[in-house]
């Protein structure tokens, strides 16, 4: 499908947010951690997680008072393979970027390092932080949980987040393995942009309490915070598709994020006091680095990783398919096509954008109000 909307320049777009984290309250350096994370996410296309969350979760958040801008990042005990840490409640990112710095070093010396932390806020694309591993040669695994979300199987209760498990390996082609995605059919993210591009949400991805299939995307993210819809695991409704399968997998994100630092979960993780007034969601995150220089070596990994994707992709197409993907490829097509255009922007980002140099008085003009 062809891309109608416009596209600003990835310099606008950067300078543009770091300058409005400054403004609100992040420091420089935390800022440009902060873009970068947002950044790749709409260079890989994943735009449920990129600019379009820039306002609502992030700079609302500060300014509501639920978002610490500035990240006291406490390591509660560290040995040479292991690490956790308390965010208090300051930006994920900045938490999840000095965690997976540490856990790199660790297992450039050690083969092996995990590390937790609690008490943190929306960490971005989790691929982000597994790609930091592939990208030193290493392999990356992560996973978080978030505000209740997906409804167990048989359940019809919001109980545990869309909580991705996402991978990324190392390959001998231009793009790593990068397996990034959520427990559920759909994560909230997606349900947002199809809100905000006036979309209806596809039938089977959330059930209401009555058993009913939703679409209405606006008024599923209404009933998401009322707690009156879930989302669907993967596999969907029952066990029939095997949805008990994705129950499974995000209790698994759900434990590790948790447990591993004794931080809050489940219902624990909505940004409501019981007097109704907003609080900090909590979070907790892992994450896992594995050096394959302790196992058989780099080159090897890559070699054997690349021949597997290779092979997949040569097998036996299914008629009306000249075309077979593995993980990550996709999303190295898409930087391909925008790296020289910049981000496409539809109007509800556009509206953030100006809404945000408005509120903090920022010099800047955007090619989209000309």
């Amino acid at each position: 499908m062809e891309e109608t909307r416009p596209y600003v320049s990835w310099d606008l777009i950067q300078n543009f947010m770091i300058d409005a984290f400054q403004a609100a309250g992040v420091p420089e350096e935390d800022a440009k951690i902060c873009t970068d994370v947002l950044m790749e996410s709409d260079r890989r296309g994943i735009e449920s997680h990129g600019t379009n969350r820039f306002k609502p979760i992030y700079i609302d958040r500060i300014n509501d008072g639920i978002l610490n801008p500035v990240t006291h990042y406490e390591v509660l005990k560290d040995t040479p393979t292991t690490c956790v840490a308390d965010a208090h409640d300051g930006m994920g990112m900045v938490a999840s970027y000095k965690m997976m710095t540490s856990l790199i070093d660790k297992a450039k010396k050690y083969g092996l390092a995990m590390g937790a932390i609690k008490n943190s806020s929306h960490y971005g694309i989790a691929g982000y932080w597994a790609t930091m591993a592939s990208k030193e040669g290493m392999l990356g695994i992560t996973g978080t949980n978030a505000r209740p979300s997906i409804a167990p199987t048989f359940g019809v209760e919001n109980m545990m987040g869309t909580n991705p498990l996402t991978f990324a390996f190392p390959t001998d082609e231009d793009f790593d393995f990068i397996l990034d995605c959520a427990t559920s059919i759909v994560q909230r993210g997606k349900i947002e942009y199809y809100a905000r591009s006036g979309k209806p949400t596809p039938k089977g991805m959330v059930i209401a309490h009555d058993g009913t299939a939703l679409t209405d995307s606006e008024e599923i993210l209404k009933k998401l915070v009322e707690g009156t819809a879930a989302l669907t695991p993967l596999g969907g409704i029952g066990d029939e598709m095997a949805g008990y399968k994705g129950y499974g997998y995000a209790a698994v994100v759900e434990i590790l994020s948790a447990a591993l630092t004794g931080g809050l979960f489940m219902k624990d993780l909505t940004n409501k006091n019981p007097d109704g007034t907003k609080r900090p969601y909590h979070l907790g995150h892992f994450f896992l680095v594995i050096n394959p220089e302790f196992f058989m070596g780099l080159d090897t990994f890559k070699k054997t990783a690349g021949d597997i994707l290779r092979g997949l992709r040569n097998s036996q197409k299914a008629p009306g398919h000249d075309r077979i993907y593995t993980a990550g490829e996709k999303e190295w097509d898409v930087w391909q096509v925008r790296k020289d255009k910049g981000v496409p922007m539809g109007k509800g980002v556009q509206d953030d954008f100006k809404a945000v140099r408005d509120m903090y008085h920022l010099n800047y003009h955007f090619p989209f109000e000309d």
